[in-house]
């Protein structure tokens, strides 16, 4: 198989397609695979860092307002299509597949006006602008969540989950849980304002609790506060840094998750059955973060704290209304393994083989 892949800009989209090419890899040994990403964004950094060929395109988004930088956006989109038909006429791909961000919109487009088998995957619970604009085009739609079928073709759209789910639930399968009960406090790579804020409130009783916070405050805000983390840096209680990198271990490791709620990280989250308390960053199109945890909530695997709301005192409260209470935990839990979908990699995979020419 022979398969272009495209999706960039956030981390976002980016690994649940890594995490897809992985499991791809691990069915046909002899796939060739190309991504096809922008060079300002942050696929130019991760793809090639995972051992993936990277060709661009030169691709911005659009305004949400009236702006001349759209008459400008509109020229670079008919650019950027008439650029990914040189690439894929080249490498001759059997299937597109496309997982978000605006550069997908002209490279799925071109390889629909191609006849190319198409396929989009949308990771959150609202779609958004380049996948609602491809719906209509593509051939298969895979989806993240089910709130997001809704805005979908019926008889194209599949509920798959995201590949990162399966990855994680994979790589974590022979981790071993600590034995005091923990929680993994995380704003995302340049952490949240609002989380440190709460966080930094709360240390004196989170250093008296029965369980263990691990804490990343967001490389761009850690030295703002050092002086102060550095005041509890004995405690056994309390594991503060600025960003974490083995994501993957220590959620497995963990009892409970708090921190935004992106798609990647509710598929992870889930994917390992952890209860979640989710923070939903205020700042994003759509509000599409509380759209995203409902779903979790209505299940009864997480809940939701608003931005707003989120004090010290209510961070403390939330953490142990779920850890120090073994009923209310294991209900949580159960609920969110049972909303996790471990086979994600695997169903987009049947799909992907469906179509491809």
């Amino acid at each position: 198989m022979r398969i272009i892949i495209t999706g960039g800009g956030t981390g976002g989209h980016i690994y649940p397609a890594l995490a897809f090419l992985k499991h791809l890899k691990q069915k046909e040994s002899d796939v060739e695979v190309l991504y096809i990403g922008t060079q300002k964004g942050l696929e130019s950094k991760i793809v090639p860092r995972a051992g993936i060929n990277l060709k661009t395109v030169d691709i911005q988004g659009l305004r949400r307002s009236l702006s001349l930088q759209n008459l400008k956006t509109a020229y670079k989109f008919f650019t950027s299509v008439a650029d990914a038909k040189k690439i894929m006429k080249e490498f001759q791909p059997d299937v597109v597949l496309g997982t978000g961000g605006y550069v997908a919109g002209p490279v799925v487009y071109a390889a629909s006006q191609l006849k190319i088998p198409t396929i989009i995957h949308e990771g959150n619970s609202f779609p958004g602008i380049t996948n609602r604009f491809l719906a209509k085009r593509v051939d298969r739609i895979a989806v993240g969540f089910h709130a997001a079928e809704q805005y979908f073709p019926a008889e194209k759209t599949t509920f798959t989950g995201n590949p990162r789910a399966q990855e994680v639930a994979d790589a974590a399968a022979q981790v071993q849980k600590s034995a005091q009960p923990t929680v993994v406090i995380f704003g995302g790579s340049r952490g949240a304002l609002t989380l440190n804020k709460a966080f930094i409130e709360a240390l004196p009783e989170l250093a008296k609790c029965p369980f263990k916070t691990i804490y990343a405050s967001g490389e761009i805000y850690y030295d703002d506060y050092k002086a102060i983390f550095e005041q509890y840096k004995d405690s056994e209680n309390l594991d503060i840094r600025p960003y974490i990198n083995n994501m993957t271990e220590l959620l497995a490791q963990s009892h409970l998750f708090l921190g935004r709620s992106g798609s990647t990280t509710i598929a992870e989250v889930t994917g390992l059955g952890l209860p979640a308390i989710y923070v939903p960053s205020p700042n994003v199109t759509a509000d599409q973060q509380t759209k995203n945890a409902q779903e979790y909530v209505e299940q009864g695997a997480a809940q939701i704290v608003k931005d707003e709301e989120l004090t010290g005192e209510r961070l403390v409260q939330a953490i142990s209304d779920i850890l120090e209470n073994p009923q209310r935990y294991e209900e949580m839990h159960t609920a969110s393994l049972k909303s996790g979908v471990p086979d994600a990699s695997e169903r987009l995979y049947q799909l992907v083989k469906e179509i491809s020419r």
